[in-house]
């Protein structure tokens, strides 16, 4: 019987649809698991097609093409190790997410995964079948588990699978980043080991769909709960880990324990690795965005350059007669930082035209927030036009306590395509800048040192619409106004835990008011990173339509 078992562990970022891609990637890490002598290659959950697909599995002749491009890599890859990889199966016209080890030239063993999460961004009683709870499966002589992601995350599955022969358990995963998510994966893996005495390997894929970015951070515990290797977080790795048989069973050989970041470089990074790919994957090479000399949009520039490079990002100063001097000279600071190319386009001329266009329809009306929307429309129409012509893909720039409470014009300062900073608070965003002007890492494309000066941080924040205008005059200050929606929107809560907290309760009935009736105007929105649980789009559905309010 061997004393040694080598698995090549694969934690690479798939792209959804890539069905040929996702192949090639999967070969290749077959073929350097051949070259390590390694037993058996394994790539994450629903690998071959990428994930979430979301309704796309459900689509017959997508689910077929996926199916026989597994069958085709068994072919492929027949001589040498196993490989374990995820992928939808049909049986008996049933749809599972399911884990097939191909051996032989043929798909030798199937895992179906039982559990189906059907929470936050996860759909799966929609999209699959629930599978049975089967045994381990053979490689040479070791006998292995798989419980598919969350399946790892219930003690039923791994108890059958200990109780039925299994000597180590290998759990591939697409787990979506949110922040601390590894603590929370790291204790569920801990009560796994403990639960079962076994070995566990916690394999995850790695790169940006959609709002989602999965992390990495592939990881080993021996029994006791002993973290015996860590893989990256967010960078790509095909690792090679072995397992020893010693008298009380199979335990992981120590390997490399690579350092976790703090969740201020984690989210960070999240925002650039998500950008990066979702421009990738999509097809476009160049970003613009609108740069107003605030503190937001300053960082969405940080993150593009970081994410793109500084040759392909171009920003935008669109000012009017209320644009402050301090708002033009930090503008032009940041983009000169960044070593962008920058543009400085009025929009006086425009203006004009429109408010003569409407000057018979609208005589005799007072000015309000009609005329202070034609600016942020007509910037929204400008830099549109940029993005046609020039083939960039608009960015949109407003931070979830922006997001929350509908503080953006729609068809104006929300026109784009991608918003790295829709999961992150406005107190946040200063936070992030300064951590941005501290810490450098080289992941990151653009230059080290502050890139956006303390006057952008340190200024009142302002849409700058009307003459004087500051953000605390429509809005509860930052501090507070986040304090809130941490409340109602993160954890749930109701007016009376506002008040519990402090806070006053007229300011968090308006304030829920404004999370209500701005449904709509996030029903449109550019996706955007999901840094929490939290996260607007999929973690939180609610109707646009609504007219219940908390009494509280």
């Amino acid at each position: 019987m061997a004393d040694r078992f080598r698995i090549t562990l694969a934690q690479l970022n798939p792209t959804v649809g890539d069905i040929n891609g996702n192949a090639a990637m999967a070969a290749e890490a077959w073929r350097q698991a051949h070259e390590a002598n390694a037993d058996l290659v394994a790539l994450p959950e629903m690998f071959i097609t990428g994930y979430n697909t979301q309704d796309l599995v459900m689509k017959p002749v997508f689910h077929r093409a996926a199916m026989n491009a597994v069958e085709k890599l068994a072919q492929d890859c027949a001589d040498g190790p196993a490989m374990a990889i995820g992928a939808p199966w049909v049986e008996e016209d049933k749809l599972f997410n399911a884990y097939l080890i191909l051996k032989g030239g043929r798909i030798a063993s199937k895992v179906l995964k039982h559990h189906l999460p059907n929470e936050t961004v996860f759909d799966e009683v929609r999209l699959y079948d629930s599978g049975p709870m089967g045994g381990p499966y053979a490689v040479g002589n070791t006998r292995i588990g798989s419980p598919i992601c969350e399946d790892g995350w219930h003690e039923d599955v791994s108890e059958t699978l200990e109780e039925t022969g299994a000597e180590f358990l290998l759990i591939p995963n697409g787990s979506p980043y949110f922040r601390n998510k590894y603590d929370v994966r790291l204790n569920q893996m801990v009560a796994r080991v403990v639960e079962t005495g076994l070995p566990v390997i916690y394999l995850n894929m790695v790169g940006g769909q959609d709002d989602q970015v999965f992390d990495g951070a592939t990881f080993g515990l021996n029994p006791g709960g002993e973290l015996a290797f860590r893989m990256p977080v967010f960078d790509e790795a095909i690792t090679h880990i072995d397992l020893a048989r010693q008298d009380a069973g199979w335990r992981i050989v120590p390997a490399e324990i690579v350092p976790q970041p703090d969740e201020w470089e984690q989210d960070y990074r999240a925002m650039v690795q998500s950008l990066r790919d979702y421009m990738d994957k999509t097809g476009f090479k160049r970003a613009l965005l609108g740069l107003s000399g605030g503190v937001d949009s300053a960082l969405v520039a940080a993150i593009a350059v970081d994410a793109i490079g500084a040759d392909n990002v171009r920003c935008v100063m669109l000012p009017s007669e209320f644009t402050s001097q301090a708002s033009l000279e930090d503008a032009e600071a940041v983009a000169k930082a960044l070593g962008v190319h920058y543009d400085f386009v009025p929009i006086t001329e425009g203006r004009t035209a429109v408010t003569n266009t409407l000057a018979s329809l609208f005589s005799g009306c007072e000015e309000d927030l009609t005329e202070e929307n034609i600016q942020s429309r007509l910037r929204g129409l400008l830099l549109m036009a940029i993005s046609n012509k020039f083939g960039e893909m608009l960015l949109t720039t407003g931070n979830k306590s922006e997001v929350a409470v509908g503080y953006a014009t729609i068809y104006g300062d929300m026109n784009g395509g991608y918003n790295p900073i829709k999961d992150l608070y406005k107190t946040r965003v200063f936070k992030t800048c300064r951590w941005r002007n501290d810490n450098h890492r080289d992941w990151m494309k653009g230059p080290s040192g502050e890139v956006i000066r303390d006057s952008v941080i340190d200024k009142p924040p302002s849409a700058e619409l009307r003459a004087d205008q500051k953000d605390s005059d429509s809005l509860p200050d930052y501090p507070v106004l986040d304090a809130i929606l941490e409340i109602l929107v993160d954890q749930d809560g109701s007016v009376a835990d506002c008040v519990s907290a402090g806070i006053d309760a007229a300011d968090a009935k308006r304030v829920e008011h404004l999370i209500y009736i701005s449904e709509y105007k996030r029903f449109q929105s550019a996706p955007g990173t999901r840094l929490t649980p939290r996260a607007f789009w999929l973690d939180r559905r609610y109707p646009i339509v609504n007219r219940w309010r908390d009494q509280g």
